[in-house]
């Protein structure tokens, strides 16, 4: 029989997704499921394409009806579901067969794969995917990571399955090992930062200024038409706009304040605790979710302290107010989120493709967004730069970061939780400041642990009088 020319394993939403698209974009791809019922139920759904797909009820089978030198892609949730899926492969195949984990991995663990697979002669590709359910079925953007002839063999139905941002498929090579796995981390911590300060701003709106969910949706779907348009500014028109089939109520105002995370936006804080590279915004962002789950303390809080708001004067904070804020807090978390690939990338020996990266994010991914086209030039022309300097951004920051303030100051003033614009803030004006209050540390850990410290006027070490008799 015709074999197919790639194999999936994993048919959960993603999966399913993807192995769609595959057959869709003319490539015969055999698939197979843990549960095996899953298989059958998803190539009955399939239509028309269930011509380019073969079930497979085993996992000898599913090897044995795909072309060799193989290429399966692993769908499984990230962890120890992986190992074991590679584990149950591995005798099943030959060498130059190639398993490619597109789930969302740790890419530690990716690394580790990889070198795994290097010392028994093997082949692995570690890749990130990103765009949901939609991005997986009609183009998602595609990070890969891995030796460079790997992603070679796959290069072509990965770009035949990716979004494409005028003709250019988002699919890119970003260097060797768990490099494709720590772009799509950091891109999820952007997005955990981006999801934040629109939550913020929403949540301005709605305490602060008393607007109802379809008012909030009607700014987001305006201040998509401008430099915040996004795929997160287009949803979140959407999702304010849309309306409870159930009881007749906004669909926001029916929705429990308690937020989901599957880890990547936490394994981009820890990266950046690690390598000293600050993202504050993101930090922000995952601390808001870990507080959003804690329902009954919060609960505790209001009746001790006090919950509701006060309503803002509208004369002390504009719509236009809220918008520039978030103009810069967007810059200010895609620019964390830059600078740490560029010291992650570095630690690592990996050369990463800074531009490409901005390029590959701009269709397809949740965080895609009309900055990324400015982003990638600013990349282009200095990769080690930090995107707030860079001449575009440096001067929508100049324009904006007044905003910015009123908005983090008046919403303090009133009792208006806002962590992200506040670590927006507090990033911006500590990088801008030339000499900040860090001495004082110094001072106090030569202090109390003989720690030294530099001076401003001579070289080496030194020590304060303060140990001296």
């Amino acid at each position: 029989m015709n074999k197919s020319d790639i194999g999936l394993i994993g048919l959960g939403t993603m999966g399913a997704m993807l192995s769609l698209n595959i057959a869709e974009k003319g490539f015969a791809i055999s698939v197979f499921n843990r549960t095996v019922a899953r298989v059958d139920s998803f190539v009955k759904g399939a239509g028309s394409l269930a011509s380019q797909i073969t079930p497979a009820r085993s996992l000898d089978e599913f090897v044995d009806t795909i072309a060799a030198p193989r290429a399966i892609i692993v769908m499984v949730p990230a962890g120890e579901a992986v190992d074991a899926q590679i584990a149950a492969l591995r005798p099943l195949l030959n060498s130059d067969d190639l398993i490619i984990d597109a789930g969302n991995a740790n890419f530690h663990d990716t690394n580790r794969r990889a070198a795994e697979a290097t010392a028994v002669g093997a082949s692995y590709l570690g890749i990130g995917v990103s765009g949901g359910e939609d991005g997986a079925r009609h183009g998602p953007s595609i990070m890969g990571g891995g030796d460079r002839s790997n992603w070679g063999r796959v290069a072509h139905i990965f770009d035949a399955i990716a979004a494409k941002y005028q003709g250019k498929p988002c699919a890119t090579w970003m260097g060797p090992g768990g490099a494709g796995h720590l772009v799509k981390t950091v891109h999820n911590g952007i997005e955990y930062a981006d999801m934040q300060l629109i939550a913020e701003a929403y949540g301005v709106m709605r305490d602060g200024m008393n607007m109802t969910a379809p008012e909030c949706g009607t700014v987001f779907g305006r201040w998509n038409r401008g430099i915040l348009k996004s795929y997160l500014t287009e949803i979140s028109a959407e999702v304010s706009n849309a309306t409870d089939p159930t009881t007749g109520s906004p669909v926001l105002d029916i929705i429990l304040d308690r937020a989901g995370q599957k880890g990547t936006g936490r394994w981009t804080v820890i990266e950046s605790q690690q390598t000293g590279a600050p993202v504050p915004v993101i930090e922000a962002a995952v601390a808001a979710r870990n507080m959003s789950a804690e329902l009954t303390t919060r609960h505790v809080g209001e009746d001790l302290f006090g919950g509701v708001p006060q309503v803002l004067d509208r004369e002390s904070l504009t719509l236009d107010d809220l918008e520039a804020a978030l103009i810069v807090g967007k810059i200010m978390c895609y620019a964390q989120g830059f600078a740490l690939l560029a010291r992650v990338g570095t630690a690592h020996g990996w050369e990463l493709p800074m531009s490409a990266i901005a390029e590959t994010w701009r269709e397809g991914c949740i965080i895609r967004s009309a900055m990324l086209n400015d982003m990638a030039t600013a990349l282009g022309e200095d990769p080690g730069r930090n995107l707030m300097f860079a001449p575009y951004f440096a001067d929508l920051l100049r324009r904006n970061q007044a905003a910015l303030r009123n908005v983090a100051a008046v919403a303090v003033a009133h009792g208006l939780p806002v962590p992200a614009m506040s670590a927006a803030l507090g990033y911006f004006d500590t990088m801008r400041s030339a000499r900040t209050t860090a001495n004082m540390i110094q001072a106090q850990r030569d202090f109390f642990g003989a720690h030294s410290f530099e001076r401003i006027d001579a070289q080496g070490s030194h020590h304060g009088p303060w140990g001296k008799a």
